[in-house]
């Protein structure tokens, strides 16, 4: 656990002021000679490599344990996630175990419930000490710890002075550091920040209402998939955030594309019958509000209809999911055909009232 102190000036300052150095540096170097599209090139590749250094490594790699991965992989989800400057692997799992071991609850460290701005941005503003007493898997791996030990020196270097060097070989070192560093720092640090404030904030809840977790396709844009947050806090140990093939997540696409290179493995997947009952069951109880929110008593043959309704599609659902696994293509798109109607009829009823489950 975690002990407040008083405010943490040192980052406070770095996140007041790289925002100020990277918007005014850009303009001037803009202004002054222009900057080149290879230093616009280094910046997308620095902003996707920084971000998914977060989201697919930090993140679902290191602190939800979601998929196994390769030495090199791992190296540089380490040195692209310092990048960040998001603090060091130890730190950050810490805090996101503690968040979603009580999410929304007073020890969570950046809770939605203690306001939009808290869970934003302001809880970084508070130094805390860290007993890392909940990340004993993590502190096994000698590179994580390295990365820990050495955190500012590899942070600084690969943040500013990678992409300064690189840019250098066209002559655009200033732009590296400016454009590629401080700029791209400041705009990925909220589209992450975005994951604690907006992602608690504005969505769906198709999966729980438990949590104020939400799922929302166009944040996903802006943060590497992570978008379907929903999701997420029900199913926290998926490799996957958009489990259907169109979500943005190309933080799943990265890590489906190491498997497919051999470099990364044991990639775990809940199983779809286990999460279409989740969204069936928040279908059901939606519905049951909408009679409730009417403060009448439900009817007796609108409890069995609804009851019927679900169980007939839950069987339908895991029959089908089953038969995938068979060679019998006639019984599969049979068994595809009844399932796909059946859900037809109950996102009509989930739509509605529920009047037509007993018309």
């Amino acid at each position: 656990m975690q002990k407040e102190t008083t405010i943490n000036w040192v980052t406070t300052i770095f996140l007041i002021l790289t925002p100020i150095v990277g918007i005014a540096g850009t303009i001037w170097l803009a202004s002054d000679r222009g900057i080149p599209y290879q230093t616009w090139l280094l910046f997308l590749f620095m902003m996707f490599s920084t971000g998914v250094g977060i989201t697919a490594g930090y993140h679902r790699l290191f602190s939800h344990r979601a998929y196994k991965a390769s030495f090199p992989v791992r190296i540089f989800f380490l040195l692209f996630g310092g990048a960040a400057f998001q603090s060091s692997v130890l730190e950050w799992s810490s805090d996101h175990r503690i968040h979603h071991r009580y999410v929304d609850k007073e020890e969570d460290p950046y809770a939605i419930t203690k306001g939009f701005w808290f869970a934003h941005i302001l809880w970084l503003f508070k130094k805390r000490e860290y007993t890392l007493q909940n990340i004993p898997d993590l502190k096994e791996d000698k590179w994580i710890v390295l990365q820990h030990e050495y955190y500012l020196p590899i942070s600084i270097f690969m943040c500013f002075f990678f992409p300064g060097l690189i840019a250098w070989t066209w002559g655009d070192f200033a732009g590296g550091v400016l454009v590629a560093g401080f700029l791209r720092l400041s705009i990925n640090h909220h589209f992450t920040f975005f994951i604690n404030s907006l992602c608690h904030f504005k969505g769906s809840q198709p999966f729980s209402d438990k949590h104020t977790a939400k799922d929302n396709w166009f944040l996903a844009l802006f943060t590497y998939g992570e978008g379907y947050h929903n999701f997420h806090h029900e199913f926290q140990a998926d490799y996957r955030n958009g489990i259907r093939f169109f979500d943005y997540d190309p933080s799943k696409w990265l890590i489906k594309a190491f498997e497919l290179l051999g470099l990364a493995w044991d990639l775990k997947r809940i199983p779809d019958e286990q999460i279409f009952r989740k969204r069936v069951q928040m279908d059901e109880k939606r519905i049951r509000q909408k009679w409730e929110n009417r403060s009448v008593s439900l009817p007796e043959e609108w409890e069995s209809g609804l009851e019927t309704r679900k169980r007939s599609l839950l069987e339908l659902q895991s029959e089908w999911t089953a038969q995938k696994e068979s060679r019998d293509k006639t019984k599969n798109k049979e068994l595809e055909s009844k399932f796909r109607s059946e859900l037809k009829s109950w996102k009509r009823l989930i739509s509605g009232d529920g009047t037509s489950m007993v018309s």
